[in-house]
């Protein structure tokens, strides 16, 4: 069984559909007692990353996530937010404290090209690192982005970076993977063929 988890943050029925394309046991759930008894745990989400760690605390569900992914290693997809919650902090709106999980912060995407506006919109291709894991059996995929914040990772730590893209003169973490943490900036959900392929890889990654 899969969890995704519902937070009020967006995209939560689209990702549910992708997977039950791949035919996976899937549940939407707010619950943290939940995510105790599922193989993996999905967390999308688009909007505001203050907003985004607020109803996670609120829903009791920040500490649940630490404790199962952290503390007992259970798989992690973060699409989206779910990447940018990874990071020590968030400079959208303000400071925002993040998950930690992963060294780096969350920074607004400033291209010195001024005709590139943002959000950063629409498809783009990713230039993959490491062709294993989420991104294995890909090249040069095309993926769906939406976003306005990136995420800067210190250079100390860029080994878990998987793939990048280029706006501009911004290189933007498309995907990351640390251990059992696997999180993508892009929306597989909304990345027909190349995000479905990515979705199963998860899927295959949580067999291993």
């Amino acid at each position: 069984m899969l969890a995704i988890i519902e937070y009020g943050m967006g995209n939560v029925r689209s990702v549910y559909n992708a997977f039950t394309l791949l035919e996976q046991d899937v549940q939407i759930t707010s619950d943290p007692k939940q995510l105790r008894d599922t193989d993996a745990i999905v967390l999308p989400g688009v909007g505001a990353f203050s907003d985004g760690m607020r109803n996670l605390r609120e829903k009791g569900l920040l500490n649940e996530l630490t404790e199962q992914v952290i503390d007992n290693k259970k798989p992690y997809l973060g699409i989206c937010l779910g990447l940018e919650f990874l990071a020590e902090k968030s400079y959208e709106g303000g400071i925002t404290d993040g998950f930690g999980w992963i060294k780096g912060t969350i920074n607004r995407i400033e291209p010195s090209d001024l005709q590139l506006k943002v959000p950063h919109i629409g498809w783009d291709d990713t230039k993959i690192l490491k062709s294993d894991g989420l991104l294995k059996e890909m090249t040069l995929p095309a993926f769906y982005y939406l976003h306005s914040y990136y995420f800067k990772i210190p250079e100390s730590q860029k080994n878990v970076i998987t793939s990048v893209c280029n706006y501009g003169d911004v290189e933007i973490v498309s995907s990351i993977q640390k251990d059992n943490i696997h999180a993508v900036q892009f929306h597989p959900e909304k990345s027909q063929e190349a995000g479905l392929k990515l979705l199963k890889n998860f899927l295959d990654e949580i067999k291993k």
